[in-house]
């Protein structure tokens, strides 16, 4: 998903080995890439300078061994330091970078979305842009993928160079509640080193911070998911840009990712066992209204069945339990039509459809 505030694709450098050549025939100016690489390295960015130079030279010195083609796609998410000029310098050594550049602070779900927007890899890896995440575990990681059939390598950062506290307990409540919640079981969902299929991510709607629940939104689409342990390594430099507060978030996306991924499979079913909640509350007030009538029109009172028969009269306790009745039955009416608009919408928007030639398509690759 783009970002509220356009992003833009850097300009390469007059003159720089990374200026590139654009197609004549290409309307909108964009530049000739050539082939798509092997893999493209998506890393969100914010105020990094210091780790920039050091962290592409250990993909360099991880990725050029291997063999495959890359391109390494940074997303500048509007740093207020030197990222931006680092950046920038970098490419003018290497052609296969290209940054992106948003105009105000969107967020890293926002920025991985361009950077899947973006790629043009058969894998996506996503990287942290701190030197906390291994490069040198991304050609393993691609090769488990491709020989293994995995849509999703996940990383699993089981020995965590973090403090105890405030950032592994937390993951630990944070993941064991996910998979709890979702049936999607891996260690370590927070862990952005992950290797992704092309076609899988590139096909994901993004928003607010769901960046950590790719594993569970791509389930659905019936994605093969693995993990692997990975090096992790402590923060050379500068802070953690995450904190507790986050934890109200990740409960709220939580929430959110699994009313997408299975609310939208069946809506009428959701709906209706609502309407029946619903009708159910209605039934009890009307059995309870009717119990505690007093039939006695000795002391002044009339029952329900003499009310209708008689002069159209009701107490103060018969009006309290038609009215509950009457407003419960509406809600009863109301749920069950909403459902059924919610399955007209669905099957109108062909989404069963594309899960299941994402499948198939899955299976032929």
């Amino acid at each position: 998903m783009k970002p509220l505030d356009p992003e833009t694709v850097a300009p390469p450098i007059p003159g720089s080995p990374s200026a590139g050549s654009f197609s004549a025939g290409s309307p909108t100016g964009e530049p000739d890439l050539g082939p798509p690489p092997d893999v493209s390295i998506v890393i969100p960015i914010f105020n990094e300078e210091e780790s920039l130079p050091i962290l592409h030279r250990e993909i360099l010195a991880a990725m050029e061994p291997s063999g495959r083609t890359f391109e390494v796609i940074y997303i500048d998410d509007c740093s207020t330091d030197s990222s931006l000029r680092v950046l920038l310098e970098l490419k003018q050594g290497d052609v296969r970078i290209r940054i992106i550049k948003f105009r105000s602070n969107s967020g890293q779900t926002a920025a991985m979305g361009a950077g899947f927007e973006h790629s043009r890899g058969l894998r996506v890896a996503t990287l942290d842009g701190d030197l906390q995440n291994d490069p040198a575990d991304i050609p393993r990681m691609v090769e488990m993928a491709e020989s293994g059939g995995w849509d999703i390598v996940a990383g699993w950062r089981k020995r965590r160079e973090d403090g105890f506290v405030l950032r592994r307990l937390p993951s630990k409540a944070a993941n064991r509640m996910i998979g709890l919640f979702t049936g999607v079981r891996i260690h370590d969902t927070g862990c952005t080193l992950k290797i992704f299929s092309g076609s899988l991510v590139r096909s994901l709607s993004l928003y607010a911070d769901q960046h950590r629940f790719l594993p569970v939104m791509s389930a659905g689409s019936g994605a093969r998911i693995t993990e692997t342990v990975v090096n992790h390594r402590a923060r050379q430099f500068g802070a953690s840009k995450y904190g507790l507060s986050r934890a109200t978030r990740v409960l709220l996306d939580l929430l959110s990712i699994k009313l997408i991924a299975q609310f939208s499979q069946r809506p009428l079913r959701y709906f209706g066992l609502i309407s029946l909640s619903f009708l159910g509350v209605a039934m009890f007030f009307l059995l309870v209204g009717f119990i505690s009538l007093d039939p006695d029109p000795a002391r002044g009172q009339q029952s329900l069945v003499e009310t209708a028969l008689g002069d159209f009269t009701i107490n103060d306790w018969e009006l309290i339990v038609v009215s509950i009745v009457i407003l419960v039955l509406m809600m009863t009416v109301f749920f069950a039509m909403l459902g059924l608009l919610s399955e007209l919408v669905v099957k109108a928007s062909g989404m069963h459809r594309r899960r299941i030639l994402d499948r198939i398509l899955n299976e032929l690759h």
